[in-house]
């Protein structure tokens, strides 16, 4: 036989060979038909098919997809709002009737993306219409809340479901963003001018309350001043009595005259005033009825001493 047509033959064989595997890569799972209709599944690894008679009508990945979104919606008082997500989802298992409702239910993979966008989309406008322009910024978790409700029966029925959906991104046109950046400056301003308030509300009323404490405690220094003033002088006043009192007695038991002792007190008063008054003018009546007077009166006032202190 002629080597051409053998090496042929052997060409064939192996490509007819090859034919009969088909390899099924890690996270997907292939979708075999014979003429059209759905035949078994071939799962990971190294599997085995009739060639020619069965094809892999689709592989099916059961890994997590993700797709951004961008779309706009209308709130209760007509305030328009740009959303971006982040939509996470993937096949709900790997059991038999699953993997043909992801193969089947739709023509192919961009109908399945186009009606699973649009129908988050269509659950969102939904809902937001319903509040007003000032809630929609704290309501991310409502939302996602709102639209895993509406949407997860409908996914499972075409063998998805929703991992996760996040609200990246939330914003309004421009003048409204304007205009709630200036709502947000005005109430910083009037919580900072209320902190100030009550900042100098509370200095002053410090400062009051220290300066009361103050007047109490210097009026409670000047009484008890006053009080040892007045404790001294008399004091001082009983002292200068009893020493009278004593001189008196002293010149009484020596036969001398006790008047003798006021003049000595009076001449020693003058020496005194005309030592220590610094040039001030001091008017006294020398004459001889004002020092009698003067005598008198200190007597009057050395017998009161001596009465009180008996």
């Amino acid at each position: 036989m002629d080597p051409y047509v053998i090496l042929v033959v052997v060409a064939v064989a192996l490509l007819i060979l090859m034919k009969f595997f088909v390899t099924v890569k890690q996270g997907t799972i292939a979708v075999i038909t014979i003429f059209g209709k759905y035949q078994r599944m071939l799962r990971p690894g190294l599997s085995m098919k009739i060639p020619f008679i069965e094809k892999i009508y689709s592989r099916i990945t059961t890994q997590n997809r993700s797709t951004e979104l961008t779309f706009q919606a209308t709130t209760q008082d007509q305030a328009n709002v740009f959303f971006k997500a982040m939509l996470l989802y993937a096949v709900v298992d790997s059991d038999e009737e699953t993997i043909k409702n992801v193969a089947f239910k739709f023509v192919d993979e961009k109908n399945f993306m186009q009606a699973l966008i649009r129908t988050i989309e269509g659950t969102i406008r939904a809902y937001v219409a319903t509040r007003k322009q000032a809630e929609v910024l704290s309501l991310r978790n409502e939302i996602v809340t709102e639209v895993k409700l509406h949407i997860d029966e409908t996914l499972k029925s075409w063998g998805y479901h929703l991992i996760d959906l996040q609200l990246n991104d939330i914003t309004f046109d421009e003048e409204i963003m304007k205009s709630m950046a200036r709502v947000v400056a005005s109430n910083n301003l009037k919580a900072a001018a209320e902190n100030e308030g009550q900042a100098l509300l509370i200095t002053k009323t410090k400062g009051a309350e220290a300066e009361g404490n103050a007047i109490k405690i210097s009026a409670q220094a000047e009484k008890e001043a006053a009080q040892l003033r007045g404790q001294g002088i008399a004091s001082f006043r009983a002292e200068v009595a009893k020493g009278m009192a004593e001189a008196a007695n002293e010149m009484s038991s020596a036969s001398l005259d006790s008047t003798f002792l006021l003049f000595s007190m009076w001449t020693e008063a003058i020496k005194n005033f005309a030592e220590m008054g610094n040039g001030n003018v001091i008017f006294l009546d020398g004459s001889t009825d004002g020092m009698k007077r003067t005598m008198q009166q200190m007597m009057s006032m050395n017998m009161d001493e001596l009465l009180r202190n008996k």
